[in-house]
């Protein structure tokens, strides 16, 4: 999204420090602990740089022990639109062989740290590229493409293709683990569908397009005002009558829940989820990043049976 570019993701730079997030991360299987700096592989293991712990899963999953894997923003407690880091980061860019942004301008930091990384052979892959996906006419784009299951199974093709080029004695074991992860996704896909069958067209609200990939394959209606939620991702005040009319949905009763993050709660956000629980209408907490014991497809399963769960009530 062009205009959270400044925002989202974007580091400040003093000097010649890069600011990016203070140490690397990853997590392991569902129910895990969160591993630290690198997952673990041998020394010849493909070296891999992710922009987040969401990436950086998808990389361990399908690369298995053939992969060393550094994620840029590894830590649950921490807000991705302000942070800081260290130039360990640069480093780790500079000897990857494959990176993994998101793209649509929700981490632009990397395509200028590998500017300057003096690594110009490693590969690539922009999430919003392979999602296929583009702004709507008149509107913007959705960047969190990570909440897109279809998006997720590109991606491991991807990401499989890319672990081959860099260590082609272990690419079959790089596409199988891409297939295992993939049929493991069908159940997400199942389940989002089981919900559009049963509340299909029902309102929701959110408090930032961060879930809408989800909410959108599970047949709900978003009616929160566009005004409020481009507000609370832009880090911008939102209106007395902006705020009015989204209270308004929950003390009228007019959506079955809120589908809140929490990663970026604040005043304004913080009176609709009290506005919604004294309605007595659920509210769905979902994050940005991976939260802590948790992989992307355990992660994703708990989303999504939350949502169900709120709606069932």
């Amino acid at each position: 999204m062009p205009a959270s570019s400044s925002r989202r993701l974007a580091p400040l730079i003093t000097g010649t420090c890069l600011i990016l997030l203070a140490g690397c991360g990853s997590s392991s299987d569902s129910g895990s602990d969160t591993a630290a700096a690198h997952s673990p592989a041998a020394a010849s293991a493909v070296p891999v740089v992710a922009s987040t712990d969401v990436y950086g899963n998808m990389a361990e999953r399908i690369g298995g022990g053939k992969v060393a894997v550094t994620s840029i923003i590894s830590d649950p407690d921490q807000d991705p639109h302000s942070y800081e880091a260290n130039t360990q980061n640069q480093l780790a860019l500079s000897k990857a062989k494959v990176v993994i942004e998101n793209g649509g301008g929700y981490d632009d930091f990397i395509d200028r740290m590998m500017k300057t990384s003096g690594d110009s052979s490693a590969e690539v892959i922009n999430a919003v590229k392979v999602s296929g996906k583009s702004a709507p006419a008149g509107g913007e784009l959705n960047e969190h493409v990570w909440y897109d299951f279809p998006t997720a199974a590109k991606l491991a093709d991807r990401i499989a293709a890319a672990l081959a080029k860099a260590d082609p004695a272990d690419a079959a074991t790089f596409t199988k683990n891409a297939k295992d992860f993939k049929e493991k996704l069908k159940p997400l896909e199942q389940k989002e569908a089981e919900i559009k069958a049963d509340h299909g067209g029902e309102a929701v609200a959110i408090t930032e397009p961060v879930p809408l990939y989800m909410i959108d394959a599970s047949g709900l209606k978003n009616a929160t005002p566009a005004a409020f939620s481009e507000a609370i991702e832009e880090g911008d005040d939102v209106s007395p009558r902006t705020l009015r009319d989204t209270l308004a949905l929950f003390t009228g009763k007019k959506v079955e829940a809120l589908v809140y993050n929490e990663q970026t709660s604040g005043p304004q956000t913080e009176k609709a989820e009290q506005a919604a629980k004294t309605a007595g209408i659920p509210v769905v907490p979902v994050t940005e990043t991976l939260p802590k014991g948790k992989d992307y497809l355990g992660w994703m399963t708990a989303n999504v049976d939350a949502l169900a769960n709120a709606l069932a009530k």
